[in-house]
């Protein structure tokens, strides 16, 4: 896996640029590059947001208790929450599945208990617009020049 990949989070209000934390959340990362490989992202909507704390997406279900068939390990690092973190949300130790959410400022209280496995790096402002409700149309990797890796690879 390349370090320093991007990922790009369209969604109805705008895009939103992810930095993945390859060498922090390995397994997280890995995870979360095969649903978006395999469109699983694709249409679910934001379905909560706690207003300057976080806004969370990825349930299959769209009630918060949705998940996968499997859970992936906790991947405490040294990272801390600030302002842009995403973190995969768990029910406690080795539950993490498939719901993430952003942190909309720091929140050191969720240090060292939810994996942190990305952070934004373009599109705070769209961030900030995202409401409950709002669809995930799609997540998509792109090349850190910023051509998406489906546009690199059909030119080949």
């Amino acid at each position: 896996m390349e370090q320093n990949q991007i990922a790009r989070i369209k969604t109805e209000k705008g895009e939103i640029d992810i930095q993945l934390k390859v060498e922090e959340a390995p397994a997280t990362v890995s995870m979360f590059i095969s649903l978006i490989d395999s469109g699983f992202y694709d249409h679910l909507h934001f379905h909560r947001m706690v207003p300057n704390f976080v806004t969370q997406g990825g349930d299959p279900r769209g009630d918060g208790f949705g998940g996968l068939d499997y859970n992936i390990p906790s991947e405490f690092s040294k990272l801390n929450y600030k302002t842009g973190s995403l973190g995969i949300a768990s029910a406690g130790k080795d539950t993490e599945s498939c719901q993430f959410f952003f942190s909309l400022k720091p929140t050191h209280h969720l240090d060292g208990k939810y994996t942190i496995f990305a952070e934004v790096v373009e599109g705070f402002d769209i961030l900030k617009k995202l409401e409950y409700g709002d669809e995930i149309i799609s997540i998509f990797l792109v090349k850190n020049d910023m051509e998406t890796i489906s546009e690199v690879n059909e030119t080949k």
